[in-house]
Formats: C-alpha cells, structure tokens, sequence
C-alpha cells in the first residue's frame, strides 16, 4: 500500500503536529507544524521540511542556518494525527542556538535549564 499525505488527519489550517527526534541519541529536538505539501516534500528530497505558520511559507530546516536536518525515518501515530520524523542534526536544532528546543524543565516547582547554547 502507498502511503498517501492527505491520509493523515490535519487540523482545521491545514497542519499536523511533526515531532524531529535525533535517529542517533533519540532525544526529542523539536516540534513543528507540517501540511500536506510539506509532508510530500520531507518524503521526496529527505530534507525535512516544516511549514512556517508566521511567514505562511516552507521552512526547510537548516536551509538559511546550516543547521539541517536529514531524514532518517518517517512514522505517524494511531490516530494518523502527529508526525514523528527521525533525523540525522547537523548542528543545534532549536533557534536559541541550543541541541534541542526542549532545554528547559520543570524540578520540584522550579525552572531548570537543562543545556547551554552551542558554541
């Protein structure tokens, strides 16, 4: 069976949850937006492409930055509602310049920042 974009459930705009997980460590790097378009273009060139809600425009990662993320591996979950891609980084995933977007937490009632900005 062929999978199909429009198989998968977007929300109202259009968009589905893509969560980019590094393929090597499996930390989670970040989370984004993609349509349809966005999901055929990730499949076809294996650069993962999001859709950027502010600039209403594609966004491939790393394409200005440098930062790039290569697809390792596409997957949908059992509601056919959120992405999961895995990917090869190169460089720092989120714009604070930092490996992941997910460096802060929350520790008894506290805010704790878990990494540094990249050098």
């Amino acid at each position: 069976m062929r999978f199909d974009p429009a198989s998968l459930k977007y929300d109202d705009k259009g968009l589905i949850p893509a969560i980019a997980q590094d393929a090597e460590s499996g930390d989670v790097l970040m989370m984004a937006w993609m349509n349809a378009a966005a999901v055929q273009k990730t499949l076809e060139t294996g650069r993962v492409t999001y859709w950027s809600r502010s600039r209403q425009a594609f966004w491939i990662k790393g394409e200005t930055s440098g930062h790039v993320q290569e697809l390792v591996d596409f997957r949908y979950d059992c509601d056919s509602d959120c992405i999961l891609v895995t990917v090869t980084q190169t460089g720092p995933a989120c714009h604070t310049n930092r490996r992941s977007c997910f460096y802060r937490a929350v520790r008894d009632g506290d805010v704790v920042e878990l990494m540094s900005p990249m050098v």
